[in-house]
């Protein structure tokens, strides 16, 4: 499955959710999500645009690669995201189940060689847009140290990727978006010297 995707900088949130708000948008309840990333042992992700990722969503883990974009205009790539299982604590334990299971994945991304890279928090904002015959996902991101970014995606198989992403980047122009952003977050908070 490829994740086709449009993110742009969105200098004023409440005019864009006016106007997301026209096209009746679905919205969803905020999440905070926090985003791990890993470099591989034998080959430099920033090289070769790939991603491994431990994704902790509330009470959620998912462990992520995203293989590299795959056109100049789009974030489009394919991806691979598969839960982890949380295990159930103990009587007594106080421990957040989500946060030891990323403890214990990072503990073993770590010992067949991963290291980690940074971590991405972010507050966001989901909701469902049905735009030309599709339900894209919309976000709106709060990214700490970075600011507020607006992130339009749909899953596609191979043969179904030009038509998705003709889909986002109408819905962009009718949501009067401008520039996109081709650099993921952690590319972005990796520039930002302050954000580190």
């Amino acid at each position: 499955m490829y994740e086709v995707e449009l993110k742009f900088s969105v200098a004023d949130p409440r005019a864009l959710e006016q106007r997301l708000g026209a096209l009746a948008a679905e919205w969803q309840e905020p999440i905070d999500q926090v985003d791990r990333y890993f470099n591989h042992p034998c080959r430099d992700f920033a090289r070769t645009d790939e991603a491994v990722r431990l994704r902790q969503d509330g009470d959620h883990v998912v462990i992520t690669w995203k293989g590299p974009r795959i056109d100049a205009a789009t974030k489009t790539r394919r991806e691979i995201e598969l839960p982890l299982a949380i295990r159930l604590p103990k009587v007594g334990d106080s421990a957040d189940p989500a946060a030891s299971t990323i403890a214990e994945w990072t503990e073993l991304l770590e010992a067949v060689g991963f290291r980690p890279v940074a971590t991405v928090v972010k507050r966001r904002r989901p909701a469902r847009v049905h735009w030309q015959g599709m339900e894209v996902d919309v976000v709106l991101d709060r990214v700490a140290g970075l600011g507020e970014y607006l992130e339009l995606e749909l899953q596609a198989s191979e043969a179904r990727v030009p038509q998705a992403r003709a889909c986002i980047e109408s819905l962009a122009c009718e949501l009067g978006c401008g520039p996109t952003e081709r650099r993921s977050y952690l590319e972005l908070l990796l520039e930002t010297p302050t954000a580190r």
